[in-house]
């Protein structure tokens, strides 16, 4: 059995190494719109409330050293300046290995008014990126003949530390919306290993939806709305396109999810599928919750990866000065 375990531990350090020595690519979450600032610095304030958000996704829960990922976003509306302040801390965990990222942003977006319910907002975001490598937790060969006593690898990593830097921009009426972000403008070098430079390739994103009303007598009294929405995503050699459909019937939220470019191969020669992604959430008063399960479609699915996991939670509050703004401004995106 410990064979078993420090050979299991072993093939995690192998696909970690691996990792690093991959083309870099950032996480991703399922429900973006519930903390939107993270897809796009554009969406700082937008709500005109003030709005904290958290997220929390385990993904491929049942692969030891899966993904693991939290996100904590702060975002402000400052009418008096037409300005739109926010704040994201994040921190990723890979693997046996502990391989490990924190992350701060700070964002600034100003809104202009184009015309009668039409609004644009350009944005910028700026923040600080630490990534380090736990080798306390890796089990080398030379210490599965010896039983475990201390490693005599000498290979020198250190914490990688950098400045990250991004923009975005969005266009939105009380009905649609549409947006880009571009991510890693400056390219910065994340490699931990110190005789390597691993460049983050600069991510684009664009993305936007459609709401509308449903017009039925028994949702009329429930008074909600259908949202369709997509997002398309490039980074590096690899992109994909999120399509998505909600349902809102107060307080229930239901939403699906399809992740992946069918009419496209990877660069592995399989089509570029992901995953499907099925949403509930729950809005009462200022709170809002949100799960959503990932099933995956991608090779992964011939193992047991169990799929992934994501819980969200938003609370949203404002003064009356901005609660008038609300009221008049009716912000188009999905809940979740």
């Amino acid at each position: 059995m410990k064979n078993i375990m420090n050979i299991r531990h072993i093939f995690f350090a192998i696909v970690l190494l691996l990792e690093m020595n991959a083309v870099a690519q950032d996480q991703q979450y399922s429900q973006f719109y519930s903390a939107p600032t993270l897809l796009n610095p554009a969406f700082a304030g937008a709500s005109a409330q003030s709005r904290l958000s958290s997220l929390y996704r385990n993904q491929w829960s049942m692969i030891p050293g899966g993904f693991k990922s939290y996100r904590f976003a702060y975002d402000h509306y400052a009418p008096s300046i037409n300005s739109g302040f926010g704040i994201i801390a994040g921190s990723d965990k890979l693997g046996t290995g502990s391989l490990k990222t924190s992350s701060i942003q700070l964002q600034y977006a100003y809104e202009v008014k184009v015309k009668h319910g039409l609004f644009f907002r350009p944005a910028l975001q700026f923040g600080f990126v630490n990534k380090t490598l736990d080798f306390g937790n890796l089990v080398f060969y030379d210490q599965m003949i010896r039983d475990g006593d201390p490693s005599y690898e000498g290979i020198s990593y250190g914490p990688a530390k950098y400045f990250d830097a991004s923009a975005g921009a969005l266009l939105y009426s009380a009905k649609a919306w549409m947006g880009v972000s571009v991510y890693h403008m400056n390219k910065p070098n994340e490699a931990i290993y110190n005789a390597t430079t691993e460049i983050i390739p600069t991510r684009l994103s664009v993305h936007g939806g459609l709401r509308t009303k449903i017009k039925s007598n028994y949702y009329s009294k429930v008074g909600k709305d259908m949202v369709f929405a997509f997002n398309y995503q490039a980074q590096g050699k690899f992109d994909q396109l999120d399509i998505g459909v909600y349902t809102e019937l107060n307080p229930i939220v239901l939403g699906i999810w399809y992740r992946g470019l069918p009419v496209k191969s990877n660069q592995y020669q399989h089509p570029n599928r992901d995953s499907f992604s099925v949403l509930v959430g729950f809005q009462t008063g200022n709170y809002k919750v949100g799960y959503s399960y990932d099933i995956t479609t991608s090779q992964l699915a011939a193992g047991n990866t169990g799929g992934s996991h994501e819980i969200s939670f938003t609370y949203l509050w404002a003064n009356n000065r901005n609660m008038r703004k609300v009221k008049r401004r009716i912000i188009p995106c999905a809940k979740f």
